[in-house]
């Protein structure tokens, strides 16, 4: 048996610090995991084979989270592809390939609801993978996590190993980024909302036409479905795959709404009664991305934490924090 049963099993959390990761590491913490093993970037730069290497042979962790990725919001991946591409494809390939070489027993991989076509279906079912254009603006990114889902798939074919490929929907919660220049669209608008509520201003310039339309899924939601994923028998777990090729499963709520609808939401949140103004010259992105969820509700998971309520959570995180660099700075 390969799924992890026992609590002092050593676990590698690959990106411990990010959104994603840090949702993780409270997640197994609170279920009650004694041997979790973390690196910062400075201890260990995932882009470096050899390091990577070392450190597999060293540790020889029994489970992997790979949460690790260099991320962002539209603007950061249309003008830095070339980074997206190289740092994601170098990460991914270093941790799955020393996975299977050390033994992991079982590995998941986090990817991007950006994989998808552009102009898919909806909601979007693992099997559309690959079936037309992905949005230009962030291909470079999808690409690279394309490459690993195939990567996953061909060391399950070939070498009988137990890694999984869990695409979640745009995520918000602790540990997010608020920099307006690299986040994505939720925690950006929480940061501009609050500022144009400290500002007394009277409106409140958004991105793009408001019409696209967005699914959110909490950090903590996320990391609730991921532990689901490596703790049912990989038996139950292939069954719910479209393939042991596409060992592909999707995360999301299975609810969506326009980015306006969104943008109004934070803003009742928030407490920032101006008016929303719109800048189309800047770009949409995809037009929709409705994750087809079922096959993850069929393994017994559903999220639990509302928008409202995750959107006030992330709001107070982010006053906590900027009021501590403010000390910081002071």
């Amino acid at each position: 048996m390969s799924e992890l049963t026992h609590k002092s099993a050593k676990i590698y959390i690959a990106g411990h610090r990010g959104l994603a990761g840090s949702a993780i590491v409270r997640k197994l913490e609170a279920e009650g995991y004694t041997n979790l093993l973390t690196r910062t970037h400075a201890e260990l730069d995932l882009t470096d084979q050899r390091a990577t290497r070392e450190f597999f042979e060293r540790e020889k962790p029994e489970y992997v989270f790979l949460a690790a990725a260099k991320v962002g919001g539209i603007l950061a991946n249309d003008t830095c592809p070339a980074e997206f591409i190289h740092q994601n494809l170098a990460i991914q390939t270093n941790v799955i390939h020393e996975s299977w070489k050390s033994g992991v027993k079982r590995l998941i991989f986090l990817g991007s609801s950006c994989i998808y076509p552009r102009d898919c279906p909806q909601p979007i079912r693992e099997e559309y993978l690959l079936t037309g254009p992905l949005e230009k603006t962030n291909q470079a990114y999808a690409l690279a996590k394309i490459a690993g889902i195939e990567m996953c798939g061909s060391y399950n074919q070939q070498y009988g190993t137990q890694f999984l490929c869990a695409m979640p929907t745009n995520l918000y919660g602790p540990g997010d980024n608020y920099d307006l220049s690299t986040s994505h669209v939720l925690p950006a608008l929480i940061r501009k909302a609050h500022e144009a509520k400290l500002a007394g201003a009277d409106s409140m310039t958004v991105w793009g036409s408001g019409t696209p339309r967005r699914e959110f899924l909490f950090s903590g939601d996320l990391a609730a479905a991921l532990l689901v994923l490596v703790t049912t028998p990989w038996d139950a777990v292939q069954k719910a795959l479209p393939s042991n090729r596409l060992p592909l499963i999707n995360v999301g709520c299975g609810e969506d709404m326009t980015i306006r609808e969104l943008a109004e939401t934070v803003c009742e949140v928030v407490g920032f009664k101006g008016e929303l103004k719109w800048d189309a010259s800047k770009p949409d992105g995809t037009p929709r991305k409705l994750l087809d969820t079922s096959r993850i509700f069929a393994l017994g998971w559903r999220p639990q934490i509302e928008l409202e309520a995750g959107i006030a959570s992330a709001h107070q995180e982010h006053l906590s924090r900027a009021s501590s660099q403010q000390k910081v700075a002071a």
